[in-house]
């Protein structure tokens, strides 16, 4: 079980902005500490894969399946030809070339406004943040045609999550999840009956519980190498006394709100922010920023030193230093 709940916050509200794409790549490496050299390698790149302006199809998720080399991601908000929001999720097939992907959308009944994502047994679990008509939770999705999902869980104690955000599994395989009221507050899931929180859902005994509360806006969640520590994004600075002990902040996003977040293999972590993806020390020591035009709401890490970053309607592959590795990934490929 952690014993510290960790917190990386936005220090200012997000600010809008129209940048182009970067072609100087001094201005792509922000180096705070030498420490931060040894992460980027010595030919460090940033590549764009995919660009689509219809529609925002790079936002969440980031679940990569090694194996496959596939990626699986979900949009930001859109309307469909009804005029209604509504998410999409992707499956994305990297080639070996290195140069093309194939992008193909999936279609899943069960699933509203999908959201966070990880890698799950033979499949994945997406987060539904649910609909006016449709509950919000865990569903486990088939990676393979015809992409079945199942429902893991879709309440607490008998009352509806709120909008379930994003969700790590732990190696006692117990499900930690966030469930902030993001869906009240975009209009699309009726007044919340639960607080803004963090939960722990063991699927053997199927027993769940709240571990931490008093938060703001809960949103990112993972775990350090040694599980030892959970990290969790907050949208703002609203800080109660959770179940969980230890709790601290962690560290302040300079820019925009911090989102997805993830750790490596040597328990740096790394979260998606307004100017992109910055990188912190264990100890909460900033060591650079990866600058990519318009910032990053999620990412994940790829194969050999790759993070594959979602960029609304844009998905980049950084190369870093082929050592490093995603906590997550370890023990996968």
């Amino acid at each position: 079980m952690p014993s510290q709940a960790t917190i990386v916050a936005s220090r200012q509200s997000p600010v809008a902005t129209h940048l182009t794409p970067m072609t100087d790549p001094a201005n792509i490496w922000r180096i705070f500490q030498d420490e931060f050299r040894d992460i980027l390698g010595e030919e460090p790149s940033l590549q764009l894969l995919l660009q689509i302006d219809e529609f925002p199809f790079a936002h969440e998720a980031g679940v990569f399946l090694p194996k496959a080399n596939e990626l699986f991601i979900t949009s930001n908000q859109f309307k469909d030809h009804a005029g209604e929001k509504t998410v999409q999720i992707s499956k994305i097939s990297l080639s070996s070339d290195s140069d093309s992907v194939k992008l193909q959308k999936i279609s899943c009944e069960l699933i509203h406004m999908a959201n966070g994502g990880v890698n799950y047994q033979d499949g994945i679990l997406i987060c539904a943040q649910g609909s006016a008509t449709h509950p919000s939770g865990l569903f486990k999705l088939q990676t393979t045609y015809p992409y079945e999902a199942k429902p893991v869980i879709t309440s607490y104690m008998g009352r509806p999550f709120n909008a379930v955000n994003d969700v790590v599994v732990h190696s006692d395989g117990s499900i930690w999840f966030t469930d902030p009221s993001y869906g009240h507050d975009q209009g699309y899931r009726p007044r919340p009956s639960l607080p803004n929180a963090v939960y722990r859902y063991d699927p053997v005994t199927e027993s769940i519980r709240a571990v931490a509360d008093g938060l703001g806006r809960p949103n990112g969640i993972c775990f350090s190498p040694d599980y030892s520590t959970v990290y969790i994004t907050d949208t703002d600075q609203r800080h109660g006394q959770p179940f969980l002990t230890n709790k601290r902040l962690f560290a302040l996003a300079s820019t925009g709100i911090p989102d997805g977040i993830k750790c490596d293999t040597r328990g740096n972590v790394y979260s998606g922010c307004g100017d992109g993806i910055n990188i912190w020390s264990p100890g909460g020591v900033l060591l650079g920023k990866i600058i990519i035009p318009g910032g990053v709401a999620n990412f994940c890490f790829g194969s050999e030193g790759q993070i594959l970053a979602l960029n609304e309607h844009r998905l980049w592959r950084v190369q870093l230093d082929k050592c490093v590795r995603g906590a997550l990934l370890d023990g996968q490929t």
